[in-house]
């Protein structure tokens, strides 16, 4: 296993980011823009450099009146190619013991083929949870590394090529906001005219709707914070397909690693039938983006859902979803999904049951 280091976060994080949400493999939940959100509502970062050259961040929550407290590696540790993922986990969580930390999950995005991976942690007295978020497999559009549009575009079904034309020739636009975008947005997108907060805003109105429809809790405020900081930080990038000055869809990609994920996408239901395809339209455009930054995936996220991690069936609510996915050509990424370790169960216990009296409390 790697050695563990400490990290000040006053001195010692000026190549956090470039190695643990830049770099191969890595994740904008292990990014600073993300501790530092987390910390907000009460979590406590931690900042380790590994001995092969990896980086770790764990968010530790304190048990309310008890000593100890519960860990949680956020999409972590990254799986940089060739690295001992299993070794990462299992050397922090080491260091985690050692301060008191009680339980310890963890969510890395490692391919569910790799069966040494769960047997280690399987060994070290990991076990599978539900997930931490909202998937655990997503659908992935592997993209050339010439970045010929053209054959990408092919690929696509027929039936989703003709949404994409007729969205443009509707007159739809896309507005990029982005941080790293220079002073030409690029062929197919429009420079924003006002700031980024007022899309955002927007968006999670249409995001709240969708929630809505679909019977999911959508924390407003949270969100909001969360984009702005991310934006901020040019880890998120904010896609509006507008049709006459009138926005109708929006797309909110992150970029990390060699890919750009799909974060939350929407639409107004009102629109659909006057202006179908703008959906389509938005995630053709993040592909031609990840195309032009070089990079080797469009993650267009998951599908799965509690209670069915697996791919949706005809007549279920994510059906419609999924086969829009596969339209761009995207295939289906199995992965091991959330493990989780209990080092001192009568205290884990015990917190657990304090944090739901306090949350009662804050209630009241």
């Amino acid at each position: 296993m790697p050695t563990v280091r400490a990290l000040d976060p006053a001195s010692d994080l000026s190549d956090w980011d470039a190695l643990a949400v830049d770099g191969p493999g890595g994740h904008v939940f292990q990014s600073r823009a993300w501790a530092a959100h987390r910390a907000r509502g009460g979590w406590r970062p931690r900042f380790w450099a590994l001995g092969d050259g990896g980086r770790v961040l764990a968010l530790v929550r304190p048990w309310p009146f008890l000593p100890g407290s519960g860990a949680y590696l956020p999409r972590g540790p990254v799986p940089t190619p060739g690295a001992d993922v299993a070794g990462r986990m299992l050397a922090v969580v080491g260091v985690l013991d050692r301060e008191g930390v009680d339980v310890v999950a963890a969510d890395p995005e490692v391919p569910a083929s790799d069966e040494a991976y769960r047997d280690r942690l399987a060994k070290a007295g990991f076990h599978p949870i539900e997930e931490l978020q909202p998937s655990r497999h997503r659908l992935a559009l592997a993209l050339p590394p010439d970045g010929d549009e053209a054959a990408v575009l092919a690929a696509i079904s027929r039936s989703t090529r003709q949404r994409i034309r007729g969205a443009e020739r509707a007159g739809l636009q896309v507005v990029r906001h982005d941080t790293r975008m220079t002073s030409e947005p690029g062929d197919g997108f429009d420079a924003p005219t006002e700031d980024v907060e007022a899309a955002l805003y927007r968006f999670a109105t249409m995001l709240e709707a969708t929630g809505s429809r679909r019977g999911f809790h959508f924390d407003r405020a949270g969100f909001l914070a969360w984009w702005s900081a991310a934006f901020a930080a040019g880890h998120l990038v904010a896609l509006e397909a507008r049709h006459d000055d009138d926005p109708v869809a929006g797309l909110l990609l992150y970029r990390h690693g060699e890919r750009l994920s799909t974060a939350h996408s929407a639409d107004r239901a009102d629109t659909r039938r006057e202006i179908p395809g703008s959906l389509h339209l938005l995630r053709w455009r993040a592909a031609q983006l990840a195309l032009r930054e070089g990079r080797s995936e469009l993650d267009l996220g998951g599908v799965d859902v509690a209670g069915a991690r697996r791919p949706p069936l005809p007549g279920e609510p994510m059906w419609g979803l999924y086969q829009h996915k596969l339209s761009f050509g995207a295939t289906w990424v199995e992965q091991v999904g959330a493990q989780e370790r209990v080092i001192r169960g009568w205290r884990y216990g015990l917190g657990r049951l304090t944090g739901r009296l306090a949350s009662i409390g804050d209630r009241r």
